[in-house]
């Protein structure tokens, strides 16, 4: 006997869809990649964005495939501006109801000032793949 699940879907009906994105002039880019695996190997609908994007080309991106969700990752030290840039952009486009998360070299102290600016979680070095996949289907999906 066979059993299937289904993908996590939004309360609209549609499956999540997540876009990853490396802003800036970060070049690392392997826990983005091990986060984008996790999320697909969920059934999340995941667009990875590769290297060097600008906040621009990340909410542009969000906006024409429809994202639910974006996920950064900031290793550079430059997550502050950042952060804040891609929020402000959403913002201008009126795309605020895309959820935005964030992890990598992230100092606790401040983390609070990304909740104060729009961020919705930020997960540190540490984090596993499934509390990141647990959080994603709790905050956008069907049930939330």
């Amino acid at each position: 006997m066979s059993t299937t699940t289904s993908a996590p879907r939004t309360a609209s009906g549609s499956p999540i869809r997540v876009i990853v994105a490396k802003p800036g002039l970060d070049g690392h880019d392997r826990g983005a990649k091990v986060v984008a695996r996790a999320l697909r190997d969920a059934g999340i609908e995941v667009v990875y964005t590769g290297l060097h994007q600008t906040p621009d080309q990340i909410v542009e991106t969000a906006i024409q495939e429809d994202a639910d969700v974006i996920g950064l990752s900031v290793l550079s030290g430059a997550h502050m501006t950042l952060f804040a840039a891609v929020l402000e952009k959403l913002a201008e486009r009126d795309a605020g109801d895309i959820v935005v998360f964030g992890g990598g070299i992230i100092p606790e102290g401040d983390i609070p000032d990304l909740e104060k600016l729009g961020v919705a979680k930020i997960f540190t070095p540490g984090a596993t793949t499934q509390s990141i996949v647990d959080w994603v289907v709790d905050r956008v999906g069907a049930h939330a």
